[in-house]
């Protein structure tokens, strides 16, 4: 393995099964993870659970996440709100591969009602060993996003 990351890794209960089998396969990689929760099966509202793992990572605790619901989709748009946080939702392997690359995406999302756990797996090892390649194509493209968000402060 090149790079040993902190990872941060969460979900709701739509996403809990997966969750647990991210986390053993994440530490498998030889990553440290955090399990940011849910911790049971429980009910809880997503968005806590991607700002708390957004932050942490904007903040430099963590190098990169992992956060799952049934869709992907809402963890999406909630770590997204956090300032210097790129979350990128991935079910496929090219995709979790360009975020990284083309986006430097930080986090990568998946839907467990849309993916089983051996593929989240998969994208999940491609998102954490794919890396960003600044200066290439994609560099305005980072530049402007970072730019307009500096902007909005």
């Amino acid at each position: 393995m090149a790079e040993q990351w902190r990872v941060a890794v969460g979900c709701d209960e739509a996403a809990y099964e997966m969750k647990q089998a991210m986390i053993d396969h994440v530490r498998g990689l030889g990553h440290e993870v955090k399990d940011f929760g849910t911790h049971d099966g429980k009910p809880i509202l997503y968005p806590d659970v991607a700002f708390e793992i957004a932050q942490a990572i904007a903040e430099g605790r963590f190098d990169r996440g992992v956060l799952m619901c049934g869709t992907g989709i809402g963890v999406a748009i909630s770590a997204n709100k956090v300032a210097g946080i790129r979350a990128a939702q991935a079910h496929d392997t090219y995709s979790a591969e360009r975020a990284r690359k083309s986006n430097d995406a930080q986090i990568v999302t998946m839907g467990a009602r849309v993916i089983g756990v051996e593929l989240a797996k998969v994208i999940a090892t491609t998102f954490l060993s794919s890396e960003y390649e600044p200066g290439g194509r994609s560099q305005p493209k980072i530049d402007r996003i970072d730019a307009y968000e500096r902007e909005r402060r």
